[in-house]
């Protein structure tokens, strides 16, 4: 491309000779036209156009374009051309002309063509081109970048690409250029590639081709491995911490190029693993000295077997004015409700009374909070959450913390030798015949306690009593069964506290759930427990008049809690048919949707399942049609064009669905049906109404 100072625009026809095929010519960019019989139908994308215009402004017009002059009605020359080959490259003459980088007259070279037919050459144009291969481009790219010196962003502008793509196709040049002559022998796909440069490490990604069979070299699992020793941005430990922090330590930051997301990694595991413990660790020493524990210690995962019991908030003692004025209202209310034997009978004055009486009574209501005393001997632990923030447990009492306890008097001669008036007084033994008259026995202390074998001999007639008693009393029997489990979970204690001998177990569920401790039925199950523990009296003396203090309702809910904490339906290594078929039975009597509280997100499902599993899930949850859109994509890609699928069919794994409970997406296929026009809902009904007990045995089976 040359300026017009440099080439003269074509004379006027009168005065020009007759144009040749192959000659090359100057002509002003507003005289050029699109040729009607150029082939390609399909324009350029707005993308290409601009690569193509970056282009020539940095380096001209590298190849001319080929026209044919157009004619007018009469068959004359009209002055304009068409354009046969090259309307891409005028296009982007005309977007650097619009952009006032160019004349609107700029002079363009041309080679001339009359004689062959412009749909053949247009046909050549776009057929013949062979592409280079990827490989080699990833590599001149490099080249480019590091013979020239050229930073992402000048070969951005030079390119008319995005930084973005510039960084990508460096990123691929930088792979081992052994992986690419594999690739470039058909021994390894885009993907594959691709999932190698997602670590800039050369000798890393032989590594990983070496250690990987063939048939293991899926991209999610050649990604996996590139990454195994570093930590993703997402993990509970970054999230923390936070990655800026971390940068800003002078960790390094490994950023996936390839996904829309920028996926990333934190490669110097050792230095965020001091940052987290460091402010793990400072955030408990702050907790200590705000809140006057007697000690503090920071966990990266919550130390079940830390050994402690512990105590729990209770309420705290208002002022004296707040309480009467508490017993006033309270008094007040019951006064207006007396007053009217009829709730429909309250006036609009009384009723707007009660109303503020109840807001009062809320604003008086008990604040809770652990005694100085007991916090004088207890601690609290700061533990990190999978979400990424820092979870207080509060109100734990060390073995060596714990208060001495009380030992009954008659108790201390337990497990000692018998009083000598329990025994022998001669020390001889008692079947020998000294005469034939028997040895008087001495008369011995009235108040000597009795031996614990006599004891024990009393006792156990008078535990076969309470027995038969307790069971035709089946209400003091739930109260002493309450009473056991609260010393239990509440105290960690039950054998020395309570005479039933109920024992109590409660799985970890967070060794097997990922998560599970932030998920909402662990909280749900927290916070209904610490609602209760603030209700428990600190001795366990007290437990028993608690306990039968409580209305009926309130009993059977707080031993309905104790017995859920027992609970255990894990299907892990070990092998309890029994049990696990007791659990759906326990889901099918409480309507149990696991929709409610579980979804097959990619951190809970999906990024652990094949692909195939997930084609499955979609195909059974959604559609087939929906599943079969998702063949050929690449697992980060299905998983994000499945996830918000599965979640919105409320989709389940087979192990978590009800035996007899209808499920979610089935049940909307079935209503979709039924909702299409021209159909009667009676005869759908009728035609596609299953017998209900094979409907619950075919559920109960899938499951």
């Amino acid at each position: 491309m040359t300026t017009q100072a440099q080439h003269a625009l074509p004379a006027p026809k009168a005065q020009r000779l007759p144009i040749q095929t192959g000659e090359v010519l100057e002509i002003a960019l507003n005289k050029l036209k699109a040729s009607p019989r150029n082939v390609r139908r399909v324009g350029h994308s707005a993308q290409d156009i601009e690569a193509r215009a970056a282009s020539i402004r940095h380096k001209g017009l590298l190849q001319p374009l080929v026209v044919e002059p157009e004619l007018d009605a009469g068959g004359g020359a009209s002055g304009f051309y068409l354009v046969t080959i090259g309307e891409g490259r005028r296009q982007a003459l005309r977007l650097l002309a619009k952009r006032k980088l160019l004349s609107k007259a700029e002079p363009v070279r041309c080679v001339v063509d009359t004689l062959n037919d412009p749909g053949e050459i247009s046909l050549d144009e776009n057929t013949s081109r062979c592409d280079m291969h990827p490989a080699d481009e990833f590599e001149a790219w490099k080249d480019l970048s590091e013979r020239k010196g050229y930073s992402v962003e000048e070969i951005a502008a030079r390119s008319g690409v995005s930084p973005k793509i510039v960084r990508q196709r460096l990123r691929l040049g930088a792979v081992a250029p052994a992986l690419l002559d594999i690739y470039r022998e058909g021994g390894l796909t885009l993907d594959q590639v691709t999932a190698f440069a997602v670590s800039p490490d050369a000798e890393r990604q032989m590594q990983v081709y070496a250690q990987l069979a063939p048939h293991q070299r899926q991209t999610y699992a050649i990604r996996r491995a590139m990454t195994e020793a570093k930590v993703a941005a997402d993990d509970p430990r970054a999230l923390y911490v936070g990655v800026d922090a971390y940068v800003a330590a002078g960790g390094a930051l490994l950023v996936d190029l390839f996904t829309e997301a920028g996926e990333g990694w934190l490669e110097d595991v050792a230095l965020l693993d001091r940052l987290v413990a460091e402010k793990l660790q400072a955030q408990a020493v702050a907790l200590r000295e705000a809140e006057g524990w007697k000690w503090t210690a920071a966990y990266l995962t919550y130390p079940h077997d830390h050994g402690c019991s512990r105590i729990w908030e209770q309420a705290l003692p208002r002022p004296p004015e707040e309480e009467a004025e508490r017993q006033a209202l309270q008094a007040e209310r019951q006064d207006l409700i007396d007053g009217y034997p009829e709730v429909a009978d309250l006036t609009e004055e009384a009723e707007a009374r009660l109303s503020q009486i109840e807001e009062d009574l809320d604003a008086l209501a008990n604040t809770f909070g652990f005694d100085p005393q007991e916090k004088a001997r207890a601690g609290a632990f700061v533990v990190l959450a999978n979400d990424g923030e820092a979870r207080i447990e509060r109100g734990y009492v060390r073995p060596e913390d714990e208060p001495p306890a009380e030992v009954e008097p008659e108790a201390a001669t337990d497990g000692q030798a018998p009083a000598p008036d329990e025994a022998d007084p001669e020390g001889g033994d008692e079947d020998d015949d000294d005469g034939p008259g028997e040895v008087e026995e001495p008369l011995g202390e009235a108040n000597a306690p009795i031996s614990p074998r006599i004891r024990a001999d009393l006792t156990a007639h008078r535990s076969m009593a309470l027995r038969n008693a307790l069971a035709q009393d089946p209400d003091l029997a739930l109260v002493a069964l309450t009473h056991a489990l609260l010393l239990r979970v509440f105290r960690g204690v039950g054998g020395y506290a309570s005479c039933l001998d109920v024992k109590l177990g409660s799985r970890n569920l967070a060794a097997d759930g990922v998560g599970i401790e932030d998920g909402a039925a662990a909280r749900a199950n927290a916070e209904r427990h610490e609602a209760w523990a603030r209700q428990m009296p600190s001795d366990p003396e007290a437990y028993w008049a608690f306990v039968v203090g409580l209305d009926v309702d309130s009993r059977m809910s707080l031993m309905a809690h104790c017995v859920s904490l027992s609970l255990d339906a894990v299907r892990g290594w070990d092998n309890r048919p029994m049990a696990w078929k007791h659990a759906d039975r326990l889901a099918s009597a409480l309507d149990l949707d696991m929709s409610d509280w579980w979804s097959p997100t990619a951190e809970r499902y999906l990024g652990a399942v094949t692909k195939g599993q997930i084609v499955d899930a979609v195909a059974e949850g959604v559609s087939p049609e929906a599943a079969e859109r998702l063949t050929g994509l690449r697992k980060t890609e299905m998983i994000a064009a499945a996830q918000p699928q599965l979640v919105a069919a409320r989709w389940l794994p087979a192990c978590l669905r009800t035996p007899g409970r209808p499920l979610p997406w089935v049940q909307a296929a079935d209503e979709a049906k039924t909702a299409e026009p021209g159909t009667a809902p009676d005869e759908a009904d009728e035609a596609e109404a299953p017998d209900p007990a094979e409907a619950v045995e075919d559920r109960s089976a899938a499951a």
